[in-house]
């Protein structure tokens, strides 16, 4: 692991942290800590080599502001029984918690200078358009009716080469710093840089699990270097997490800033609904649920309730929800959650970060990303194209998007050459998080795909719970959403696009305990027109030891002949 870096600078600003001590001085040059790797220019203009660890810093060099553990020296036998101990590592007051200790060592607001704002979505590689807004506003759509993107100053961060962000990020991983033991706020300069980190309601989400699927890439499908990013390891089980937090410590400021909002609302097919009601729990804001009656898990249904939501069921389908959802908060202080709000995506980016930062910087062949109202690929590809701008890497992978068939509209519109975008009518599907017709990220995902040279793939039913049944029996616990990636990734490697040894990696986005119905019933074979092919039912077996044995010698004898 690479250790943070290590720079003081003399000077009358002082900003420090138990993470960083930010110095600045427009007056006096600077001085160096005799330990640094990063040596500074006395002259005040920002000067800049990229790909270089002894880079020239601007303005605002970072260094540790708490001194590595001292190596211990085993004590001589002549030392003095009466020697004194080492010094106790520090450790905060017990009546200071972590938001004090935070707020106590901030000395100023953005000190940094990094800065974003809302712009209009553009295709075009040179947009004309001046139209912008700051975050603080709360506005949805552009003047002509299309999509926000958040923008980021990036000449602001391109004053910090690549291998700085590196030791930046890798310095947080792991800490309890507020904000950023977050996987999301660990990145904070690149998500919501202005926001004061006591407005941030967090439960340091993010930091998942990135593991080999070494059995089942092998077995299935001949591969050596298949990997899962399971997103699902979070609070509330879900990737949402990672979009939610950012959303709702906006909302958290505004609401300070008196701004007109006096909840927060979604359209859910279920995991949206349980990172809203979370978070905004946690920030002590109402929260306004809508979902499709009877097209939810129980497991999902269940944690908004729990977290204090106003639930709304309706007699409709996602996509009726989301239409229902934007009309209300045209006409009321309620605050939109959905992926139509791209602050939302600023947090979902982090995990393609993420995935780089666990492989050391070095970027895989595919990632393979469920897609439903498709703005999850997209945050994928801002989050690795973000890294190549900035100097981390030099290249980004090629991105799939893996659809069910029963929703399907982007895999036919990439079928037909991405003509003329048709929305569908969503049929029920067991990865129901993803069973929407007319996905409001259509034009951010095509983009994304079309400049990661990306393939869009589609999953039959019995295709998705198949593939969640075989990950299932080699250790994993999957959803039914991932079934539908790991389904994409058996016909391209079936077809031979994903080579045998091409670095791979799948993004699990729920955890599989909120779709424990579709298992059961999966492995109970009473899902009709299924054949269920990997089910493992209980045996049933009288209560005597004779039987019992007959069973496992039968059972035993299947698995190893020499019995």
């Amino acid at each position: 692991m690479r250790g943070p870096p290590m720079v003081a600078v003399a000077g009358a600003a002082t900003f420090n942290s138990p993470i960083l001590s930010l110095s600045l001085s427009p007056m006096s040059p600077p001085s160096l800590l005799h330990s640094s790797p990063f040596p500074l220019h006395p002259n005040p203009t920002p000067t800049l080599t990229l790909h270089s660890p002894r880079s020239t810093l601007p303005f605002l060099p970072i260094k540790s502001s708490t001194s590595p553990d001292p190596t211990p020296t085993p004590l001589k036998a002549s030392a003095s029984p009466d020697a004194s101990p080492p010094p106790l590592k520090h450790r905060r007051p017990a009546d200071v918690n972590i938001r004090d200790e935070a707020r106590r060592h901030s000395s100023a607001h953005n000190l940094q200078g990094f800065s974003a704002k809302y712009v209009p979505f553009n295709t075009s590689p040179a947009p004309t358009s001046t139209e912008s807004y700051s975050l603080d506003e709360i506005v949805y759509r552009s003047r002509s009716g299309g999509l926000l993107d958040v923008q980021h100053d990036m000449d602001a961060l391109k004053r910090y080469d690549g291998e700085y962000w590196k030791n930046l990020f890798d310095s947080r991983v792991g800490k309890t710093t507020w904000p950023y033991g977050s996987g999301v706020w660990s990145k904070k300069e690149w998500v919501l840089p202005e926001i004061d980190g006591d407005d941030i309601i967090s439960a340091f989400e993010g930091n998942s699990n990135l593991f080999w699927a070494e059995r089942f890439g092998k077995q299935f499908l001949g591969m050596n270097d298949l990997w899962v990013k399971h997103c699902g390891i979070s609070h509330t089980g879900s990737f949402k997490d990672l979009g939610m937090t950012v959303l709702v410590s906006q909302v958290n400021r505004l609401r300070k800033m008196n701004r007109p909002v006096v909840g927060v609302g979604c359209a859910s097919t279920g995991d949206t609904s349980a990172a809203l009601s979370a978070y905004c729990a946690s920030a002590g804001i109402p929260s306004i649920v809508f979902l499709p009656a009877n097209r939810i898990s129980i497991a999902q249904l269940v944690q908004p309730i729990a977290n204090g939501a106003f639930v709304l069921s309706i007699d409709t389908d996602f996509d009726g929800c989301m239409q229902l959802i934007r009309e209300v908060t045209s006409e009321l202080p309620i605050y939109l959650a959905n992926s139509l709000n791209s602050l939302r995506l600023e947090g979902q980016k982090t995990a393609a970060i993420e995935i780089l930062q666990q492989f050391d910087w070095e970027v895989p062949d595919w990632v393979i990303v469920p897609g439903g109202n498709l703005g999850n690929i997209y945050a994928f590809y801002k989050g690795f194209h973000m890294c190549r701008e900035l100097g981390l890497v030099d290249r980004i992978p090629r991105l799939v998007c893996a659809q069910a068939a029963n929703a399907n509209p982007l895999y036919l519109h990439y079928k037909s050459g991405w003509k003329d975008f048709k929305a569908v009518k969503a049929n029920t599907t067991f990865a129901s998080a993803i069973q929407i017709g007319d996905p409001v990220s259509i034009d951010r995902a095509v983009f994304a795909l079309k400049n990661s040279n990306g393939i869009v793939e589609e999953a039959t039913e019995e295709e998705l719970m198949d593939a969640m049944a075989q990950a299932d029996s080699t250790g994993m616990f999957i959803c039914p959403h991932t079934g539908v990636a790991l389904t994409a990734l058996f016909k391209l490697r079936n077809s031979g696009v994903i080579g045998p040894t091409d670095r791979t990696v799948v993004v699990s986005t729920a955890h599989g305990l909120k779709f424990t119905q579709s298992k059961t019933d999966y492995h109970s074979k009473e899902i009709s027109d299924m054949a269920c092919r990997y089910a493992n039912p209980p045996v049933q077996v009288n209560a005597d030891f004779g039987s019992v044995m007959d069973v496992l010698k039968k059972y035993l004898l299947s698995k190893d002949s020499k019995i």
